[in-house]
């Protein structure tokens, strides 16, 4: 009992000293390290508390692409640095942001400290409508079918994240090449890596997705892992970036959305609810938006991470 209190706090002054070095951090770069610190540790935190499914979330999703988006943004930004902070607000109001983040802390943790025990919770009506989805895992049933509405918007909110990204790139860069990726000179090193790595990383998203329906796992994690495999391959120089104009590549990147839609469209008739299961069959139609929700989540990432189109397309070229 002694030791797991250590721990725990141990984690909790490890977790809230990286929260004041990524707030303090002068250097864009040490911002975004310490926050990747940071979310490695939240991670664990949630496995302390048994949200297995939240800890790979932020493992995959709040700490993995978050952190190399800010990376790549930090090493953007790097020359402009020294005048951005020459610029930066007065004492006064840096004081002043301080107080209020500090008072909003104050206030969710009086909240959480607060809450009556037994706290309010929601697991039991869970656990009595599990049932009729055929889940196992609750996190999936929830997501999926009594919460399905908010999975779908996510889901259009990532294509439309894609969109905005893409937007970025200039009239005769669009329909180009994606050129936000670094490529380090081959070596043999990461070649070999890039041969070896996917297909293990492969197994293990299709593994995430098919066990998420039973155990901890699911679409967002599995094909965070597939992104970063595909990801790798670029980075190696095995396989160059798809262009915009590719029309297999968009095809990929809505499937997923217009499948769940459409899934949910039916409902209208088959279950007299947008989203809802006819009986029997809601496990089914579960794993086939599992599936082609994974492989547009993959994508979507993917591209994200490849940055808008930087290279001349060559409707560019012509004009």
């Amino acid at each position: 009992m002694i030791s797991t209190l250590a721990v725990d706090a141990a984690l909790a002054l490890l977790v809230l000293g990286l929260a004041v070095w990524v707030t303090v951090a002068r250097a864009a770069y040490g911002a975004v390290v310490g926050f990747v610190a940071y979310g490695l540790l939240l991670a664990i935190v949630w496995v302390r508390l048994a949200a297995v499914d939240v800890a790979m979330t932020e493992a995959a999703l709040g700490t993995g692409l978050t952190g190399l988006l800010l990376l790549g943004a930090a090493a953007r930004l790097a020359p402009f640095e020294a005048a951005e902070r020459a610029r930066r607000p007065a004492l006064w109001l840096r004081v002043l942001i301080g107080l209020l983040c500090a008072a909003v802390a104050a206030a969710l943790a009086a909240v959480v400290l607060t809450l009556p025990e037994p706290a309010p919770t929601l697991a039991p009506l869970v656990a009595e409508n599990l049932p009729p989805t055929g889940m196992l895992n609750p996190v999936t049933g929830v997501l999926l079918a009594h919460r399905a509405i908010d999975t779908l918007l996510e889901s259009v909110v990532l294509v439309l994240a894609l969109i905005g990204v893409w937007s970025l790139a200039t009239d005769s860069a669009w329909g180009g090449q994606p050129g936000f990726l670094p490529r380090p000179r081959p070596g043999p090193a990461l070649t070999l890596l890039a041969q070896l790595l996917p297909p293990f990383g492969i197994l293990v998203g299709i593994h995430l997705v098919w066990n998420g329906a039973d155990h901890p796992g699911g679409k967002f994690q599995g094909a965070t892992v597939l992104a970063a495999m595909w990801v790798l391959i670029m980075m190696a120089g095995l396989r160059e970036p798809p262009t915009l104009s590719n029309r297999p590549m968009r095809v990929l990147v809505v499937i997923g959305s217009l499948v769940f839609i459409g899934i949910g469209v039916a409902g209208v008739w088959l279950a007299d609810a947008f989203l809802g299961y006819p009986e029997g069959y809601a496990k089914p139609l579960i794993l086939i938006i599992e599936a082609v929700l994974t492989l547009s989540v993959a994508v979507i990432l993917g591209l994200l991470l490849a940055g808008p189109p930087a290279a001349e397309s060559r409707a560019g070229r012509r004009s």
